[in-house]
């Protein structure tokens, strides 16, 4: 399986709509930085978000690994962060993922696109519960009700970009071979 680095977005999100599981079943392992833990954790916590609890029982089973962030990665992070205009934690992030030879979980745009400038390949909520539906760890109605949670609510999703979703989502459907009982 592949190493896999997140932000705390892409946790948060498939928290929220109780799918974090589906991390575990797709990677076995996630790495994320003490910044990312502070994020979706313990600030969640604070805040009092059922998110955060999910998260931290993740952290606390050992298959969400945090990973402290090397002297280098910190002091390139800040030049990055200034340069490319995102945060600290963000900057760290991409450049855990670069340092790691990982995979990265981020669901904003604009670093997804610094992510993949630096040659890595990136995972977002929405393809993280399409390549699960390929695989049959959940159901088209998942997605539905991801898109109806997430997308309406929390992601602000354009209905173009809801209905590209749904498409997908019926054709991996349409593809999987049907279960024979």
């Amino acid at each position: 399986m592949p190493k896999v680095v997140a932000d705390a977005g892409t946790l948060i999100h498939l928290a929220q709509i109780n799918k974090l599981h589906l991390l575990k079943k797709l990677f076995n392992q996630i790495l994320i930085t003490p910044k990312v833990k502070r994020e979706a954790f313990n600030e969640g916590m604070r805040l009092g978000h059922a998110d955060a609890q999910i998260i931290g029982k993740a952290i606390e089973q050992g298959w969400i690994i945090v990973r402290a962030t090397p002297k280098s990665v910190i002091s390139t992070g800040k030049k990055l962060a200034k340069g490319e205009n995102i945060s600290q934690t963000d900057a760290e992030t991409v450049l855990q993922a670069k340092e790691n030879a990982a995979e990265i979980l981020v669901d904003e745009k604009a670093l997804s696109d610094l992510a993949k400038m630096f040659g890595l390949k990136t995972w977002n909520t929405w393809t993280i519960l399409l390549e699960s539906l390929r695989r049959g760890f959940i159901q088209i109605f998942d997605i539905e009700d991801a898109i109806a949670e997430l997308g309406h609510k929390r992601h602000k999703l354009k209905e173009k970009q809801a209905k590209e979703i749904l498409n997908a989502a019926k054709l991996i459907a349409s593809r999987r071979p049907e279960k024979h009982s």
